[in-house]
């Protein structure tokens, strides 16, 4: 962001002590800027230096945490909607993290329009994001690249999630989550005390979106359901675990002085486990594409047929063999990781509010085939896309509950947002978890759960909002994401299926809720829950 040329300051520092060769003139100067830097960082450049002191920002305001109350750069959500609802602004809202370190939300739908529409490109995600991410999603599959590298992969990736492709790929999400909930009853047949129907719903899901993505990805089924131990599951758990504290403070104050990506490249245990990690998904996922490949070349009549991800990429011709790795790490990590989330918040929510539970397991129970039977069928993309209600839950689960609550960007260039100038390298947080619950955008209601704004005409695919950038779960322009319809039938056949089969309530209603804040956010439990099967379906 624009602060002071404290560079050139430490590079003067250093021509002066080559010039006079003194070692404690350098020390003693070092410490002067560098105290220098941080009363300006905090004291000096928020107040007065600021090159977007125009915009609006909430009054309360430390040198410490900044505008909100965290030592550490988790995002004030609470606070934040505070803001929206209560501070007077255009668009934008300028506010302070922690050390006083500056940040931009966009809250209108011209100012949210403008930076994910018109000028996505003028804003791409910050290296340190990037950084972050790599493990998990590969450097240069669609989530990470920018500009005409992420047109060109996205033009070449859109036919694998056409309509006329994802309907073929309810029956595997059908039956898929089938296996889990028969895994589930297992399991609970199988504990010492028959009373304690206590399970822990993140494993499930987790697993079951893996195996789905596997298959519908990869044409490959990892068998996860089947192996709640196997080395890629444990993989993705340690991924997705949050950072040590020591690491989130050194992340904040190398934040103060420079760009924080080359903090994942530390010689820290935790790190060494990442690349680990990271590097045999990459060896899962170029094993099967090769393994895809040769089967193409021993029958090439199968070629036209596959309609998995990882065979549509290689039909497009278009990309290299670490790009297509790049791209299936894309997919597995982003694609399950979010589903997985989805639905532990569905039964979450459901678990909060047993009415809404019962109402759907009752349509969903009178509309689909039972999955009891020896050979269950599933039911068409037409049955699971006419049932009202389930898909008022999932779209309200989304809203309510978005997978990634917050995505930050960088302004590449000296540019405007909603006519104010918007300086390089400044940063925006686009807010999902806040927009999604804005009042201004959904009405009075917008905190509250509820599955019925989706009811009624011209209603399902808007929720009653006023504007089409009311629900930013997906974002919107060119960097929405590519997967959403995917995602979206993935859902209603898990939903359709764990709620058909199981009465759940939560084991402790009365906790606290507490999140973990990772690339997603879900219940820190997992979803502890009480899985009750209901009979006759």
């Amino acid at each position: 962001m624009a602060r002071l040329p404290w560079i050139t300051v430490y590079i003067g520092i250093a021509g002066y002590v080559i010039a006079k060769s003194t070692f404690s003139s350098f020390l003693l100067l070092s410490i002067v800027a560098s105290l220098l830097k941080l009363f300006y960082n905090l004291v000096l450049y928020p107040d007065f230096f600021t090159p977007i002191k125009n915009l609006p920002s909430p009054t309360k305001r430390s040198w410490l945490t900044g505008n909100s109350n965290n030592l550490l750069l988790e995002a004030p959500y609470p606070d934040m909607q505070k803001w929206v609802d209560n501070v007077p602004n255009d668009g934008l809202i300028r506010y302070y993290v922690s050390v006083n370190l500056e940040r931009i939300l966009p809250v209108s739908p011209k100012a949210l329009s403008e930076l994910l529409v018109s000028k996505s490109y003028e804003f791409p995600k910050p290296d340190f994001v990037k950084a972050s991410l790599k493990p998990l999603t590969g450097s240069h599959g669609l989530l990470l690249v920018e500009g005409d590298d992420h047109k060109k992969q996205k033009k070449n990736l859109l036919p694998a999630f056409a309509y006329r492709h994802i309907k073929d790929l309810y029956p595997i999400f059908w039956t898929k989550t089938i296996e889990m909930v028969m895994r589930m009853e297992e399991d609970l047949r199988n504990k010492a005390d028959p009373t304690d129907n206590v399970l822990r719903m993140g494993s499930y899901a987790s697993r079951t979106a893996l195996d789905i993505i596997g298959i519908a990805g990869m044409d490959h089924d990892f068998e996860s359901l089947r192996n709640p131990d196997s080395r890629l599951v444990q993989i993705y758990h340690n991924l997705m675990s949050e950072p040590p504290f020591f690491m989130k403070v050194i992340f904040l104050l190398v934040l103060l002085v420079a760009d924080p990506a080359f903090v994942h490249d530390l010689p820290f245990k935790r790190n060494r486990n990442v690349q680990e990690s990271s590097n045999t998904i990459r060896d899962v996922a170029r094993q099967m594409i090769r393994q895809k490949r040769a089967k193409w070349e021993s029958d090439a009549s199968t070629s036209s047929e596959d309609i998995d991800i990882v065979s549509v990429a290689l039909r497009s011709g278009n990309f290299t063999e670490e790009e297509l790795v790049d791209q299936m790490m894309t997919f597995l990590g982003a694609g399950h990781e979010t589903t997985s989330t989805a639905l532990q918040w569905c039964v979450y929510a459901l678990c909060k509010r047993p009415d809404i539970q019962t109402r759907l397991r009752e349509e969903i129970r009178a509309n689909l085939p039972p999955i009891s039977t020896e050979n269950p069928q599933p039911p068409s993309p037409a049955d699971i896309d006419n049932l009202p209600y389930l898909n008022a839950v999932c779209n309200e689960v989304l809203r309510f509950h978005p997978s990634v609550p917050a995505t930050i960007r960088i302004a590449s260039r000296d540019t405007t947002l909603v006519g104010q100038h918007i300086p390089k390298g400044m940063l925006l947080m686009v807010c999902p978890e806040i927009i999604n619950k804005s009042k201004e955008l959904w009405g009075p209601d917008a905190d509250t759960f509820d599955p019925e704004r989706w009811l009624g005409p011209g209603r399902a695919k808007s929720g009653g909002a006023n504007s089409n950038y009311a629900n930013l779960t997906f974002l919107h322009g060119p960097r929405s994401c590519i997967g959403q319809g995917f995602a979206k039938a993935e859902l209603a056949c898990m939903v359709a299926v764990t709620v058909g089969k199981y009465q759940m309530e939560l084991k402790d209603p009365n906790a606290k809720l507490e999140v973990r804040q990772q690339a997603t956010v879900c219940p820190k439990d997992g979803v502890l829950a009480k899985f009750t099967p209901v009979e006759g379906w």
